[in-house]
């Protein structure tokens, strides 16, 4: 199946141009936005977005990746990110398939693969680029299966994980090739992302995920760098953000309420991050959420 024959697919499982929506598979979702979008902060979980048409820009740390139709974005750990959608319209909106990874997928195959590849250094946990036609055609056959119950429940999982194996050995794959062992530097810092996802709200204790992750706290700092593109400590501040701004925008809390809840001490501490994160501070950004959802 080619990219525009998948778009055109895609495309029916959004309805009354809703801006997302599930497609009947497991983990499979279809999103669509008619226009360029503010910085968004959110947290992806491992991902393979698929860009049909329109384009959006992605960062993390000092990473940022451009993405237009035909280009792929792999996520293969937690990460909190900061993205926009800079090429959308009510003509051609924004078109992307979102596919939720299984790493228990990706290290089933470890018997099977795991001689025949190696780990691949400086691999990223955020990596990009044009979408390779080994793995687009199965995802376009499991996309195909939407509306099929029974081939969908037979024939799904032989397909998912034949794209799973594909984006294992494709160009992007590289981090996931470093996640086929669970011993590996990649799946170690893992283990230490979702304890500070579990627990980003508390003082940062770097010796304890260091031990989480069976490294000595020097070598946990430069495995971490290497696979996520930032610090442990800016990565809890990334996760802190996002949470105060979800509850700002929604109205929940007062600013210094929101900075005592996602765990500053400091008021004004939360504010200059805050400010230095989104470039408007907390009390603007309310602001601006209250008009959003007025």
């Amino acid at each position: 199946m080619q990219l525009n024959e998948i778009a055109n697919h895609a495309a029916t499982f959004l309805t009354n141009k809703s801006n997302e929506s599930s497609t009947s598979l497991p983990n499979l979702f279809v999103l669509r936005k008619e226009e360029v979008s503010a910085l968004e902060a959110v947290v992806y979980n491992p991902v393979i977005c698929l860009i049909l048409q329109g384009a959006k820009e992605t960062t993390i740390g000092r990473q940022s990746v451009k993405l237009r139709a035909g280009d792929a974005l792999l996520v293969s750990h937690d990460l909190p990110v900061v993205s926009k959608i800079t090429l959308a319209s009510p003509d051609i909106p924004y078109l992307a398939l979102i596919l939720s990874m299984d790493l228990g997928v990706i290290r089933s195959l470890y018997e099977q693969v795991g001689e025949a590849v190696t780990e691949v250094p400086n691999a990223r946990s955020l990596s990009a680029g044009p979408a390779d036609p080994s793995w687009v055609e199965p995802l376009g056959r499991y996309l195909s299966l939407a509306n099929k119950p029974l081939e969908a429940k037979v024939l799904g999982p032989a397909i998912l994980r034949e794209v799973h194996f594909r984006l294992l050995m494709s160009p992007i794959g590289g981090m996931l090739r470093n996640l086929l062992s669970v011993d590996s530097h990649a799946s170690r810092v893992g283990k230490a992302i979702l304890k500070i996802r579990a627990d980003f709200r508390e003082p940062l204790a770097v010796a304890s995920l260091a031990k989480t992750a069976g490294m000595s706290q020097s070598s946990f700092h430069e495995h971490f760098k290497s696979v996520t593109g930032t610090t442990p400590l800016q990565f809890q501040k990334d996760l802190r953000m996002i949470a105060a701004r979800e509850l700002l925008q929604s109205g929940q809390n007062t600013v210094s309420a929101t900075g005592y809840e996602v765990g500053y001490e400091s008021p004004t501490h939360f504010s200059r991050d805050y400010t230095r994160k989104f470039g408007l501070t907390p009390s603007k950004d309310m602001l601006h959420g209250d008009l959003v959802h007025s």
